[in-house]
C-alpha cells in the first residue's frame, strides 16, 4: 500500500467493489467523492438550522445573580454582543424527543460520512484528495449563506 500522494488511476475506494482502474472511473469516482464531501457540509449546517428550529426553545443556561452588578458588569450589558453566556435547550413534549432522536441520526449520519471522506484521503490518491477537498469548499461556500438566509427568515 502507498503511504504517499500519488497522481494515479487505480485504486480502491472504502469497499472492495469499489476498484478504479480507469481515467473515466477515476473521474466518476471524484465527482462522487466531491458529492460525499458537500453533503457533509450541507449536512453541518443541517444540524445547526435544527438546533434552533421553532422546535426548541433556547434559554440561557446561566445568568449572573442581579444583586452582583460591576463595573464590568455593566460594560458588558450595553454591549450589543451577549451571546457569550452558555446556552441550553429546553423543549417539552413529544417534540423534544422527535428533535433529539433527528439530532442523534444526524450526528451518526455526520460522523461516519466523515470517517469515510477521511479514509477516502488516506487512499494517497491526490486526484481523491482534491475531490474532497474541493467538495469541502464547495459545499462550505454553497450552504453557509444559506444558514444566514434561514436565520433572519426565523427572526421575520
Amino acid at each position: 500500500m502507498r503511504m504517499t500522494f500519488g497522481v494515479f488511476s487505480s485504486v480502491t475506494l472504502l469497499f472492495d467493489f469499489w476498484d478504479v482502474h480507469s481515467p473515466a472511473g477515476m473521474v466518476l469516482s471524484v465527482l462522487l467523492v466531491l458529492l460525499l464531501a458537500l453533503f457533509y457540509e450541507v449536512l453541518k449546517v443541517w444540524r445547526v438550522w435544527l438546533s434552533g428550529s421553532q422546535l426548541a426553545v433556547r434559554t440561557p443556561a446561566c445568568t449572573p445573580p442581579p444583586s452582583v452588578h460591576s463595573e464590568s458588569a455593566s460594560m458588558l450589558e450595553g454591549s450589543p454582543d451577549t451571546s457569550l453566556a452558555p446556552v441550553e435547550l429546553h423543549t417539552s413534549g413529544p417534540n423534544s424527543w422527535l428533535l433529539h432522536g433527528i439530532q442523534t441520526a444526524l450526528h451518526v449520519l455526520q460522523v461516519v460520512l466523515g470517517y469515510m471522506l477521511m479514509l477516502c484521503v488516506m487512499s494517497y490518491n491526490t486526484w481523491i484528495f482534491l475531490g474532497v477537498v474541493l467538495g469541502s469548499v464547495l459545499g462550505y461556500f454553497l450552504s453557509f449563506p444559506l444558514l444566514d438566509q434561514m436565520q433572519s427568515f426565523r427572526l421575520v
